[in-house]
């Protein structure tokens, strides 16, 4: 055989098992999402987002029912790409806890819980912030992220973050554009 046809062939076979791989990620990320996926891990959602944003002196996110939100955001507000990409990473942070502290998410210690929510955060993007940038533009923020900053969202949103997380003032009775800040004041919850 000549070693120029050889070198063809495997170029060719590599191109090949390149390229249906990334047809089968494209159909596996494009199938179309049921709403009682969602639904089902309705717990660990609401888990996460505690695990985000805690009980304190104030509500935490189950309190503050940011679970309902995120739920709400993803089956409405999303493509089905991404749709698929958030459910992808609820099963890999359930499969990371069953494989690393052999239960499932909800039936963790706050320690465990601790530890699979750090390991996702550490490994949600890269080191490098424009190779971040590049890959949320082409493929979207990771799953952590996306949890994080929708958790964040709903918990501000909600009538108990902005009126007992936040500082909110019903009826503001005047506009002061520099105002000093006080030690231990919470954010604004309005503009």
């Amino acid at each position: 055989m000549n070693r120029r046809s050889y070198i063809k062939g495997i170029l060719a076979l590599g191109t090949l098992s390149i390229t249906s791989f990334s047809i089968f990620k494209w159909f596996d990320l494009s199938k179309s999402v049921s709403p009682e996926i969602l639904l089902k891990k309705q717990r660990v959602i609401a888990e996460i987002a505690e695990m985000i944003i805690p009980v304190t002196d104030t509500p935490g996110a189950k309190a503050a029912g940011v679970d309902h939100y995120v739920i709400k955001i993803v089956t409405n507000c999303m493509s089905t790409i991404q749709q698929n990409k958030f459910i992808s990473g609820l099963n890999d942070l359930e499969q990371y806890a069953i494989d690393h502290f052999d239960k499932e998410f909800i039936q963790c210690s706050n320690a465990d819980k601790t530890a699979v929510i750090q390991y996702f955060e550490s490994h949600s993007g890269f080191s490098n912030r424009i190779i971040n940038k590049i890959n949320n533009k082409l493929f979207g923020a990771p799953f952590y992220n996306k949890m994080k900053s929708l958790t964040v969202e709903g918990y501000c949103q909600s009538q108990l973050g902005a009126t007992q997380g936040l500082a909110y003032d019903y009826i503001p009775g005047k506009f002061e554009a520099c105002i000093p800040i006080q030690k231990n004041q919470k954010s604004w919850a309005t503009k």
